[in-house]
Parts: structure tokens; sequence; C-alpha cells
């Protein structure tokens, strides 16, 4: 239980570090010139590289244990990289520090995940997962108007090497605390278990989901609404900081609520096509209407957050077509799809918003939430496709 908190406290710290840029918005606009593309670069960085570390991170869990695998790769890369962020002096830094932070965040929530599914009942693993997601999405909280507040104070640079501290502690913690589950069945498969995973069928569809599904969510939390809010509100640091934590919040209580669902349901499939669906109508609404008064939008940020945090489902979902020996393995797989499709989305959702001719007006966050919209409702027409896995009484 102690190494379970560990790792549960470092998850706080991975979702704060990819969902904070929203709120330094401003500073780091006015202090090191960056723009939008740059900061979409940053974010889009944290992602991939965070994506990419999965294949990586699923063999280590196989072979060397959550203990190891999680406490190294934070402290040296996630601790390492919040501190470049706090001495970066160009907007190059802030790419180099997102970069090497994402990768150092990547074995945090799939060690959490390994342990799940090796030393509990298959039954619990979506609510598990659920709701160490929801405590997580207290990084979410703390992201917004607490961070915002921090800064007015403090200045950016202390709060940042306030957490590089902090992050160093908590690997350190990872790897005195946590204790790795019975080892399963040897398998020696390498970077061609995935190649196993992937030939299933039942996989595809569940992935493709969890490719975009995550993406709307992450990149208006994590990124987009501080740009959004400023450029059609003139909203202040402490104003994005605001609701954005209303949205945090409404994430933590969508990954509560989904958490008991698919049991309650008696579906995992129709629990997470439903849940979606409602995210796609509320990118619908800024569609039609991109500048629909400050509550209003506000209101959507929280139905999108509420509704779009089936995380714990989709991976419940493709937990259950994975063979016992490829476990690491195959959460880190679908895990990658999650990650890599917000990595991916945040990049070019920023070359898209840098290709109009006014980067700041109606039209160009029309553009930005259409192509969210687009992309969502592709995923959901493919998971219609997929094959349920109900869950065992």
């Amino acid at each position: 239980m102690p190494g379970l908190i560990a790792l549960a406290i470092a998850y706080i710290l991975s979702q704060f570090y990819r969902s904070f840029l929203a709120v330094l918005t401003p500073q780091l606009y006015s202090e090191l010139g960056a723009d939008k593309a740059d900061l979409s670069l940053a974010s889009g960085l944290w992602f991939i590289s965070f994506a990419l570390m999965q294949f990586v991170v699923g063999i280590s869990l196989d072979r060397f244990g959550p203990r190891r695998t999680a406490a190294w790769i934070f402290g040296l890369a996630g601790g390492g990289g919040a501190l470049v962020f706090a001495n970066a002096q160009s907007p190059y830094a802030i790419v180099v520090a997102m970069t090497l932070i994402g990768a150092g965040c990547a074995p945090v929530l799939m060690a959490s995940l390994f342990i799940f599914a090796r030393r509990f009942d298959v039954r619990q693993f979506a609510v598990m997962t659920s709701w160490l997601v929801a405590f997580g999405n207290l990084g979410n909280v703390v992201g917004a108007s607490p961070l915002a507040h921090a800064v007015d104070v403090f200045g950016w640079r202390p709060v940042m090497n306030a957490l590089a501290c902090a992050s160093l502690l908590v690997a350190l913690c990872v790897g005195f605390l946590v204790r790795d589950p019975a080892a399963g069945a040897p398998n020696g498969a390498g970077l061609s278990g995935y190649i196993t995973l992937l030939k299933s069928k039942a996989l595809w569809p569940i992935m493709i989901m969890t490719l975009l599904c995550y993406a709307p969510v992450a990149g208006l939390r994590g990124l987009w609404a501080g740009p959004y809010l400023a450029d059609l509100f003139s909203a202040d640091s402490l104003l994005i900081g605001r609701i954005t934590l209303w949205m945090a919040f409404a994430m933590i209580i969508g990954s509560l609520i989904y958490g008991p669902l698919d049991k309650l349901l008696n579906t995992r499939k129709w629990v997470v096509f439903f849940g979606n669906l409602l995210v796609l109508l509320a990118l619908l609404v800024f569609v039609v209407n991109p500048l629909p008064g400050l509550a209003t939008a506000t209101v959507l940020f929280i139905v999108i957050g509420l509704c779009g945090t089936s995380y714990g489902v989709v991976m419940a979902h493709g937990r259950a077509f994975l063979p016992a020996d490829l476990i690491g393995r195959g959460v880190t797989l679908i895990n990658f799809c999650s990650i890599f499709g917000a990595g991916l989305l945040q990049f070019l959702s920023g070359r898209l918003v840098a290709a109009q001719a006014d980067t700041s007006s109606p039209d160009t966050y029309q553009i930005l939430f259409g192509s969210y919209a687009v992309l969502l409702g592709a995923a959901l027409l493919v998971y219609l496709g997929s094959k349920d896995a109900v869950p065992a009484r």
C-alpha cells in the first residue's frame, strides 16, 4: 500500500505536468517570447515522448518490475526536465524540458496498472484504474488556479524549481516503498511481444478509440483553454486558472463516475461510446458558435472534462483481450495509443492554428474545435465495430 501511494503521488505530478502550460501561457509569451506554435510543439512533444517511452516501459515492467522502472525514469527524466524548465531562457529550452518531462512521466501510471493486473481481481481493474486516474487528476487541479496564485506570488521559476525537487523526492519514495508483484510466466519476446498483440483483431477498434478519445480533453485542458480564453475573452492567468480548475474538478468526478459503470451496466463498450458521444456534442456546440459567452464556454469545458475521462473503462476493455504473459506490454501499447494520439493532435492543432490568417479570431477556434470533433466522430464510428467485454460477475 505505501508503494501504491507513492506511485499515486507521482501520478498527480504526471497529470500536473501534462496540463500546466495553459496557465503559464501569459508568462511564457512575455518573458521568453514563446508563441502558440512553440507551446503547441512543447505540449505535443510531452505526449509524443511519453508515448514512445511506452515500448521501453512495457518491456521493463515485464522484465524488471515496476519499482526500478518507475523510480529511475521518473527521477532522472521527470525531475531533470523540470529543472531544465525552471531555468529555461528560450522557447527551445521549454520544448526540450517538456520532452524530458514527458519521457519521465511515462512509467508512473503503467507501473500502477501493472500491479493492479498482477495483484488484484481482474473484475476490479476498471474501477481501480478509474479511481487512480481521478486521484491523479488532482494534478490538473493543482495546475489550474492554485498554480496561477503560486506563480503570482512567487514567480514561475521558483515554483518550477520546487516542483523539480518534489519530483526527485517522490521518485526516491517510489524506489524505497514499491514492492514488485510476483513475477508471471517468463517472456523474452521483447519488442516482438508487441507484434503478437498487434495481430489481435479485437484490440484494433479499441486502440483506435483510445488514440482519439483522450485528445480533446487533453488538448483543451492542457493547452488550448488558455489561449482560447485569453484571445476571445481577454482572460488573465487567474481567470484561466479558475475556469480550468472547474474543468479539472469535472475530470476527477468523471473518472469516479466512470469507474463502476461497466459493472453496473454490464458493458464496457457502450459506457465508452455514449460518454464520448457527449464530448462530441459539446465540441459541435463550439463549432456552431465558437464565442458562446464565458459562462456557456465554461459549462462546455466542464462537460468535456466530465465525459472525456473514459480512460479507465477503455483500458479495462482492452485488458480483457490481453494474454497473461504480455500484460505489461499490453497495457503500455493501449496507453501508447492514448498518449500518442493526444500528442500528435497537440502538434497538428498548433500547426492548424498557426496557418490561419488571424490566429486569435473566433473562426480559428471554430476550425480547432471542428478538427477535434471530426476525429472523435470517426473514432466513434470505428469503435462501433468493437467486441464488447462484459465484466465478470
